[in-house]
């Protein structure tokens, strides 16, 4: 699993994110609000909203909630504008990151990106330093046996299928995602999570003291209002991420 989605993961199973679940609530909307604005309202007929309101409903978002994300992004009701932005750095042990920004206003994000890698042990990098190191896929975490999520996903049009803690990680083209998730629930296969990712093409193995420096960074920017994602490519065993989980 890329580091990411494995921290990410973890955190979700041991609740952290319901402390903060005004604030993801306000990022999932911001998600919703923007797939709506660039392909359409309809998520029958708009992959990445489909996918996007999934997601929100998967963290109990209330469907008014998604529904007046749904309207601001075609435009239905007035809204702030919201510009898509990349921030690349590293962080301990030359961690890659790659974090996604959604914004009203440039100069605060860039401010507040840039002082979060210096206060944990990190730098900003030049834009494209790391981006390349990452490649968009669908993400899926299903359960279910091997044979059944491997028969299921394959003939949909995965292209991986990797065993992850008592799970599996279906992994596919990102146009492929509505379709494999769709495969997958249809052969009764319970699906955890499915979204659009970065996951990396190399990892940098991490020993404990610079993983928990490393993802007290990824905490950290993660709680940024206008930080939609980070995506990192950190390897840490199972062992020390439970170590550093706890």
């Amino acid at each position: 699993m890329s580091g990411h989605s494995k921290w990410s993961t973890i955190k979700y199973k041991k609740g952290a994110k319901d402390l903060q679940r005004g604030k993801v609530f306000a990022k999932l909307a911001r998600a919703v609000e923007i797939a709506a604005r660039d392909g359409g309202g309809d998520p029958d007929m708009n992959a990445s909203l489909y996918l996007a309101v999934q997601k929100a409903k998967a963290a109990s978002m209330p469907n008014d909630n998604i529904e007046r994300a749904i309207k601001r992004g075609t435009g239905d009701v007035e809204t702030t504008h919201y510009d898509e932005i990349w921030y690349e750095g590293y962080g301990a042990g030359g961690v890659a990151l790659y974090v996604q920004v959604l914004t009203d206003n440039r100069n605060r994000a860039a401010s507040e990106v840039r002082s979060t890698f210096t206060r944990n042990n990190g730098n900003l990098g030049e834009p494209g330093s790391v981006a390349y190191l990452f490649e968009q896929k669908g993400y899926v975490l299903a359960g279910g046996t091997e044979e059944d999520v491997m028969l299921a996903a394959l003939d949909a049009g995965a292209e991986d299928v990797r065993p992850s803690g008592g799970q599996f990680e279906v992994i596919c083209a990102a146009g492929d995602l509505t379709t494999v998730r769709g495969a997958l629930e249809a052969a009764g296969i319970p699906v955890e999570s499915a979204e659009v990712t970065r996951l990396p093409m190399t990892t940098v193995a991490l020993k404990e003291d610079a993983a928990r420096s490393v993802l007290r960074l990824v905490d950290a920017l993660e709680d940024l209002d206008d930080v939609q994602a980070v995506y990192a490519n950190f390897d840490i065993p199972d062992e020390v991420l439970a170590a550093v989980a706890g």
